[in-house]
C-alpha cells in the first residue's frame, strides 16, 4: 500500500500522519460522537416520568358516600330601596320601568349569593364538564345574574334580545374580551384559564347590564335561588369551609363536617344593615 504523509506545520512544530492512521482518527472520532449521542436519550425518561408523577391525579368521588350541603342564604332587616331601570333610550329594551337586580331579596331570603367549597377538599383535579354554561342576555339584562363555571369549561354567550349588545368582562387574573354581538350573531364561546372570583361583566351601550362570573377549579359551587336555596351534591366526606359570596354585602364563611351521605344544613344570614 502506497504511503500519503500529511504534513501539518506552524512554527514550531509538525508532524505526520499515514493515510492507514488518518482514516483510523476519523472513525474514531466518529464512534465517540455515537457513543455521546446514545447516552443522552435515557437521561430524559427519568425527567418524563418524575414529570408524570408530580401531575395531580383526577380526583374519583364514590357515589355511594358522597354527601350535600344544602342551605338558605337570608336578609336580616330591609332590603335597601333600589331605583327603578329606565330603559327608554333603546327601543330593544323593556319600555316599562324594570326593578333592579343589585340586591333580590324575596320575604327574607336572598337571592343570587354564590356559595361555594372554599377549602377542605382533597389535592388532584376534578373533571371539568364539556357543556357550556350558557349566559343571555335578555330583556336588556345578563341573565344569569350570577355565573360559576370551572376553569377552561365552556361559557356560551347568547343574545335574545331585539337589540344590540356588548359583552365586556374585566379580569384581573385572566385575559379580558370585549365584543359586540348582534341579536342575528351565532353565539361566543369564551374559556377562563385560571380561578377568579367575581369577574365583573358589563355592556357598554346600556350601563345597568351587570353579571358577575365565577372561575372555579372544582364543582363544588351554587347560586341561591329566588327563595334564598342552594345545594351543593356529590361532595366527599370531610371537613370543609364554605363561603357565601354577594356582591353587595360581602362574603361569610362557615365550618362544616360531612359524612357519609350526609345532607348537612348550612344557612347564612345577612344583615341589611352592613353594605
Amino acid at each position: 500500500m502506497k504511503r500519503m504523509t500529511l504534513i501539518y506545520t506552524d512554527r514550531t512544530m509538525s508532524f505526520q500522519l499515514s493515510r492507514t492512521g488518518f482514516f483510523l482518527t476519523i472513525a474514531l472520532i466518529g464512534l465517540t460522537t455515537l457513543s455521546g449521542c446514545g447516552k443522552s436519550q435515557p437521561a430524559s425518561e427519568p425527567l418524563s416520568a418524575a414529570s408524570s408523577a408530580n401531575k395531580p391525579a383526577t380526583i374519583s368521588v364514590d357515589s355511594a358516600t358522597a354527601g350535600t350541603i344544602s342551605g338558605v342564604v337570608s336578609l336580616k332587616g330591609q332590603p335597601p330601596k333600589m331605583k327603578p331601570l329606565d330603559m327608554t333610550a333603546d327601543p330593544g329594551c323593556p319600555t316599562a320601568p324594570q326593578p333592579a337586580e343589585v340586591v333580590v331579596a324575596n320575604a327574607g331570603k336572598l337571592a343570587n349569593v354564590f356559595v361555594y367549597v372554599k377549602e377542605g377538599l382533597p389535592q388532584g383535579t376534578f373533571a371539568v364538564p364539556k357543556d357550556p354554561v350558557v349566559l343571555d342576555q335578555k330583556g336588556c339584562r345578563y341573565i344569569p345574574h350570577i355565573v360559576g363555571i370551572m376553569a377552561a369549561q365552556p361559557l356560551k354567550i347568547t343574545n335574545t334580545d331585539t337589540a344590540d349588545h356588548n359583552i365586556h368582562d374585566m379580569p384581573s387574573n385572566n385575559k379580558a374580551f370585549n365584543e359586540s354581538q348582534m341579536p342575528t350573531d351565532k353565539p361566543i364561546t369564551k374559556t377562563f384559564a385560571n380561578a377568579e372570583m367575581m369577574i365583573p361583566v358589563q355592556c357598554n351601550q346600556h350601563p345597568w347590564m351587570r353579571a358577575y362570573i365565577n372561575v372555579m377549579t372544582n364543582p363544588y359551587f351554587a347560586v341561591s335561588a329566588a327563595d334564598g336555596s342552594f345545594e351543593i351534591k356529590n361532595l366527599p366526606p370531610g371537613e370543609y369551609t364554605i363561603a357565601a359570596v354577594h356582591e353587595k354585602f360581602g362574603e361569610q364563611t362557615m365550618k362544616v363536617k360531612v359524612a357519609p351521605q350526609e345532607t348537612v344544613k348550612a344557612p347564612f344570614v345577612y344583615s341589611a344593615a352592613v353594605q
